[in-house]
C-alpha cells in the first residue's frame, strides 16, 4: 500500500503540472485574440459594480459586441489588464450572456473595471488535498484500498440482502429498489451501475433519504459542482440539508441551502452585525491619527512607540504628538483585532451550529476536505459520478465514513488526463470493485431520456441488451417540438431539399456517409495534434441552423466531435451548443448532432477507438440523432461494422451524396 500511495501522490503532482503548464502556456503563447476564438478568454471588457451577494462583490463585464466563450458559471478566472500572467486578481462566473459575464469578486481594485481581459483559470487546491489526505491515510480509506489492492484478505464478500421492510418511493422502478434495498443492507461499501438515462441520481437521492430514516448523517459528494446541485435540487425542504463550496458555483436554484446563504440568516448573525458596527466606528477614529507606517517609525518597534507616549516624550526627531499619534492608533487597531477575533469565534460557532444539525453535507469531492468537516461523523458516503473521479478524489469523502455507496458508469467516459504519463489516474475505484466484486453492485435497467431507436445499438453493444426503455420515452420524436418549415431561401432548399426532409422526419436516427462527397477528407493544420474535416463541419452547421429556423430553440440542439479542431471550426457559425465529447458528458439534448472527422486512406481513427467516448456520444440524444462520419474509415473497426450493418438493416443509413447535390469543384 505504502508503494501504491507513493505512486498516486507522485501522479497527482504530474498532472497539477500539466494542466497548470498548459493554461500558463496557452495565456503567454496564444494572442488575446486566438484565446477568445478557443473559448478560453474573453477581451475588451468594462465593468461595473452592480451588487453584494453573500459576501461577495458582483462586478458585471460587458462590451457591445457579442461573444462565445466556454467560460461558464461557477468558473474560476483571472482579470487582468494588459499581461494575464503579471495578475493575481482571480474571481468567480455568477452568470453570462452574448455580451456581458458577471463576476463574483473579494475586492474589486479601481484597475479592474476599465478595459479589462477575462481568463478561464485553474488554481492548485484540488491537486494540494488530493496529496494531503493521500499524506494522512486514516481506517476507512486504507480498507477502500484493501478492497482492490489485496481483495481476499479484506473480507468483503458477503453478498447484500435486498429489505422489504424499508418505505421506498413507489415512483422507483424494481431496479431501483432493489439498488437502493441492497446499498441499505451492505456493511462497507456498494456500486449502483447507472447507464444512461437510468435516473441514477435520482436513486442516490432516495438512498439519502433511507439513511435518514435510519437517523444516520450522511456525506454526499460528486465530481462536479452541476452533480451535487443535482442531488441537492431532488431532496425535499423536510429534509435539512447544506451545500457546501463555494456560493457562485452553486446553482441559483440551490442558494438557500449554501452554507454561506445559512451562515447569513442565521439567529446569530446579529451579533455578527453589531461587532461590524463596532468595528467601523473605532476604524473611524484610528484613521484620524497617524498610522506607524516604516517611513514614520523610523525603526521604533510598536512597544517603544506605547512607552514614550506615556511620558509623552518625541524620539529619532518625532514629535511627542505624533509619537501619540501612533500610539493611539496602535491601541484602537489592537482593539480592532480583537473584535475580529470575535467575529471569527462566532461565525465559526455559527457554521458548526449548521453543520451539527445538517443531515446531509452536500459537497464535490474536493470540498469535502474543508476544514469546517473536520471531527464530524458522518455513518456513510454517497457519491456520484464515481467513475469520473480519479481514485484521488474520491478518497477524500470517503476517509469521512466506514461504509459507503458509489454510483457511475464505467463502460462511459472515465476521468480526464492531461498528462500521458498519468494515465494510470484513469483506473477508478468504482471500476476496479465492480470488476473484482460484481455482486456488491446492481445495474438500474429503465430508461427514461431516449426513444427507444436510439438505445438499441449501444444497449447491445455495451449493455448486453439489458436495458428497456420506460413507457415514457417509447414515443418521443422530432414531432413533439411542433416544427415549421424553414424560412425559404431557394439557393440552399433546392441544393439540400431531401436532406432537409430527411432530418426533419420524425425518424429518430440517422447516419450521412461522406465517403463519396468530394473532399471529404481529414485535414491537420500545421504544428496541431488534433484533426478537422471541413465537408463535415459545413453540413453539420447546415443541419443545426435548418433546425434552429424551423422552431427548435438552439439550447436543445447539441454538436459533439471528439476533435477540439472541429469544435473550434464549427462553434462560431451555429448558435447551437458546440463541444468535445467530454463537455456533454452526463448531459442531454433533444438533439444531437455528431461530427466524427476520420477520413483517410491508411483507414485510420485514432482514439475513435475509445468506444467509451463512442456510447458517451450515442447517448446524449433523446428525440434525433445525425451522425457525419465515413464509413470506408470508420469500418476498420469491428464496433463501427457492426454499427454500419445495424443502420443499414433499419434503414438509418444514407450515402450523403444522394441527400446533398453539390458539384465537385472546390
Amino acid at each position: 500500500m505504502d508503494n501504491y500511495i507513493k505512486q498516486l501522490i507522485n501522479l497527482v503532482e504530474l498532472e497539477k503540472k500539466a494542466e497548470i503548464n498548459a493554461m500558463l502556456r496557452e495565456i503567454k503563447y496564444l494572442s488575446p485574440l486566438k484565446r477568445e476564438k478557443v473559448g478560453r478568454a474573453i477581451n475588451h471588457l468594462n465593468g461595473k459594480i452592480t451588487g453584494k451577494e453573500l459576501g461577495f462583490n458582483l462586478v458585471k463585464y460587458g462590451r457591445k459586441s457579442q461573444f462565445k466563450t466556454e467560460i461558464n458559471a461557477g468558473d474560476l478566472v483571472l482579470i487582468s489588464k494588459g499581461d494575464p500572467a503579471k495578475s493575481k486578481l482571480t474571481g468567480t462566473v455568477t452568470e453570462k450572456g452574448n455580451r456581458f459575464i458577471i463576476v463574483a469578486l473579494e475586492k474589486v481594485p479601481r484597475w479592474a473595471l476599465k478595459e479589462i481581459r477575462v481568463d478561464l483559470y485553474v488554481n492548485d487546491i484540488t491537486f494540494r488535498r488530493m496529496i494531503e489526505n493521500l499524506e494522512k491515510l486514516n481506517l476507512p480509506t486504507k480498507k477502500a484500498l484493501q478492497f482492490f489492492l489485496n481483495p481476499i484478505k479484506s473480507y468483503s464478500r458477503e453478498v447484500p440482502e435486498s429489505s422489504k421492510s424499508l418505505d421506498i418511493d413507489k415512483n422507483l422502478n424494481a431496479s431501483q429498489k432493489t439498488a437502493i434495498s441492497m446499498a441499505m443492507n451492505s456493511d462497507d461499501f456498494f456500486l449502483i451501475h447507472g447507464p444512461f438515462g437510468t435516473g441514477k441520481t435520482r436513486t442516490l437521492q432516495e438512498i439519502i433519504v433511507q439513511e435518514i430514516k435510519r437517523g444516520h448523517k450522511v456525506l454526499a459528494t460528486a465530481e462536479s459542482n452541476t452533480a451535487v446541485d443535482n442531488l441537492v435540487e431532488g431532496l425535499g425542504d423536510d429534509i435539512n440539508s447544506v451545500r457546501l463550496g463555494h456560493p457562485q458555483r452553486v446553482s441559483r436554484k440551490n442558494i438557500e441551502k449554501t452554507l454561506a446563504y445559512k451562515v447569513e440568516n442565521h439567529p446569530q448573525r446579529s451579533k455578527i452585525k453589531e461587532i461590524e458596527k463596532e468595528i467601523e466606528k473605532i476604524i473611524s477614529k484610528r484613521d484620524q491619527n497617524h498610522k506607524p507606517s516604516p517611513g514614520l517609525k523610523r525603526g521604533l518597534s510598536d512597544t517603544q512607540i506605547m512607552l514614550n507616549a506615556v511620558k509623552r516624550r518625541g524620539i529619532r526627531g518625532i514629535s511627542p504628538n505624533v509619537i501619540i499619534s501612533m500610539a493611539r492608533w496602535i491601541e484602537l487597531n489592537k482593539k480592532v483585532d480583537e473584535y475580529h477575533l470575535k467575529l471569527r469565534k462566532i461565525e465559526s460557532n455559527i457554521v458548526a451550529d449548521i453543520i451539527k444539525k445538517s443531515e446531509v453535507v452536500l459537497c464535490t469531492n474536493s470540498s469535502a476536505a474543508l476544514d469546517y468537516l473536520k471531527g464530524i461523523k458522518f455513518q456513510v458516503v454517497v457519491v456520484d459520478e464515481a467513475s469520473q473521479s480519479t481514485i484521488p478524489s474520491i478518497l477524500i469523502p470517503i476517509s469521512k465514513a466506514r461504509r459507503f455507496i458509489l454510483a457511475g458508469d464505467h463502460r462511459q467516459l472515465p476521468p480526464t488526463i492531461l498528462n500521458p504519463q498519468c494515465k494510470p489516474l484513469e483506473k477508478t475505484l468504482f471500476e476496479e470493485l465492480i470488476r473484482i466484486y460484481p455482486e456488491k453492485s446492481r445495474m438500474l435497467n429503465i430508461q427514461y431520456r431516449m426513444n427507444p431507436v436510439l438505445m438499441q445499438f449501444p444497449n447491445q453493444e455495451f449493455y448486453e441488451n439489458e436495458i428497456k426503455a420506460s413507457k415514457k420515452v417509447e414515443k418521443i420524436n422530432m414531432a413533439d417540438l411542433g416544427l415549421k418549415n424553414p424560412e425559404e431561401n431557394t439557393s440552399v432548399n433546392k441544393k439540400f431539399e431531401d436532406l432537409i426532409k430527411k432530418i426533419l422526419s420524425p425518424q429518430p436516427l440517422l447516419f450521412l456517409d461522406t465517403c463519396s462527397l468530394p473532399h471529404h477528407q481529414e485535414k491537420r493544420s500545421p504544428g496541431s495534434t488534433s484533426i478537422k474535416n471541413i465537408i463535415e463541419a459545413d453540413i453539420t452547421i447546415i443541419i443545426a441552423n435548418i433546425m434552429i429556423k424551423s422552431g427548435i430553440k438552439s439550447e436543445a440542439v447539441g454538436i459533439i466531435s471528439p476533435y477540439d479542431n472541429q469544435v473550434k471550426l464549427i462553434n462560431p457559425r451555429t448558435p447551437a451548443e458546440v463541444h468535445t465529447v467530454d463537455g456533454f458528458q452526463g448531459r442531454e439534448k433533444e438533439i444531437i448532432i455528431i461530427s466524427l472527422v476520420r477520413s483517410n486512406e491508411k483507414r485510420e481513427i485514432g482514439f475513435l477507438k475509445d468506444l467509451r467516448r463512442f456510447n458517451v456520444s450515442l447517448t446524449r440524444a433523446k428525440r434525433k440523432l445525425i451522425i457525419l462520419g465515413d464509413f470506408s474509415t470508420l469500418g476498420s473497426h469491428p464496433t463501427y461494422n457492426r454499427f454500419r450493418e445495424y443502420l443499414q438493416e433499419h434503414d438509418f443509413y444514407e450515402n450523403a451524396r444522394d441527400l446533398i447535390h453539390i458539384n465537385n469543384k472546390k
